[in-house]
């Protein structure tokens, strides 16, 4: 199977290029290197350029007629960014997207997973959530990708189009080969924070800690992103079959099923490292939210997929990256 992978060299979508390739699958990859990086499409088909492109679309199409899916992993990302900038999300994210949608339909390709989050959901007391729970984007960059799931909800009920949303929950870890992991200079999740922190000897700053969960720190739902990964091949192996009773679009959460606090990420950083970091409290930051975790089955119901990796496993395999970044980025060394 050849795959065109929109955000080919960012994180996720560079690990499930490698994830592909490791099957016998072909990626091509698409990335204008806003945050991905050229390094992670070494060796790979690669195409420089915007996702609503029309003639680097077209060039990728010519070269390669056969690709037969499109995983759609590219967008921005980052919470507090996008209050700041909600023009900027909203063209990137969704004005973009339609535009890739658009010359996905016009070349005759109808399978689409699209790269969705978690944070459109609105958790119950307890913090849990299905597929079925209440929707309620709590920033831009969340409402980006809920408006998103909605236009292509529109789109393929009137055209060819299929569409399998994979609602991520908080990805962590890295490729267990090293081909590939965290790449931003400043992370903005919780765990590349925390490594910093350890890096640089300094406390850990935990933002929120009056939130109404067992310890009022934000809690997550914390997911290898190997299993992702691997989520994404068996979500593009068993795509026709979860259409084939009908239907045009359907969505499938991708979580581990147990709650993470902030507080116990940290405890579980710190049974695996030498030295432990010590954490200092702040108040939370504009967009964020307590968190959720996914519940129920549907992912190992339609897909066959259960996550494999632990969060001390993500733990670890992070920090084996983050020991090596520098040989494969050497422009972030010292960061």
């Amino acid at each position: 199977m050849k795959v065109l992978v929109a955000g080919g060299a960012g994180f996720i979508g560079s690990t499930i290029a490698s994830c592909l390739i490791d099957v016998g699958h072909q990626p091509v990859i698409l990335d204008n290197l806003v945050t991905g990086r050229r390094e992670f499409a070494e060796g790979r088909p690669f195409y420089q350029g915007d996702i609503a492109d029309q003639a680097v679309l077209d060039r990728i199409f010519a070269d390669h007629p056969d690709i037969s899916a499109v995983v759609h992993c590219a967008a921005l990302i980052v919470v507090p960014e996008s209050v700041t900038w909600p023009i900027h999300y909203y063209r990137e994210n969704v004005a973009k997207t339609l535009e890739l949608v658009d010359r996905l339909i016009a070349r005759g390709v109808t399978r689409l997973v699209f790269s969705s989050s978690a944070s459109i959901y609105q958790p119950n007391d307890e913090f849990s959530v299905d597929e079925s729970s209440a929707l309620a984007a709590s920033s831009p960059y969340a409402r980006t990708k809920l408006v998103v799931e909605q236009m292509l909800t529109d789109i393929a009920a009137a055209t060819p189009l299929r569409v399998l949303s994979l609602r991520y929950f908080n990805p962590i870890g890295a490729d267990p080969k090293m081909r590939t992991g965290p790449q931003m200079p400043a992370p903005s999740h919780a765990l590349g924070k925390l490594i910093e922190a350890y890096r640089h000897g300094v406390p850990f700053r935990v933002t929120g800690t009056d939130y109404p969960t067992r310890d009022g720190s934000g809690i997550r739902d914390y997911v290898h992103v190997w299993d992702l990964a691997d989520a994404h091949l068996r979500a593009l192996d068993a795509f026709d079959s979860l259409f084939a009773a009908g239907g045009r679009s359907t969505v499938i959460n991708l979580g581990s099923g147990t709650g993470t606090t902030v507080f116990e990420l940290v405890e579980a950083f710190n049974r695996v490292v030498d030295e432990p970091v010590a954490v200092e409290r702040s108040p939370r930051r504009p967009g964020d939210q307590a968190g959720a975790y996914t519940r129920g089955a549907r992912a190992t119901e339609l897909l066959g997929w259960r996550p494999e990796h632990s969060v001390a496993d993500g733990i670890r395999d992070t920090l084996a990256w983050f020991a090596q970044r520098d040989r494969v980025l050497p422009d972030l060394a010292g960061l």
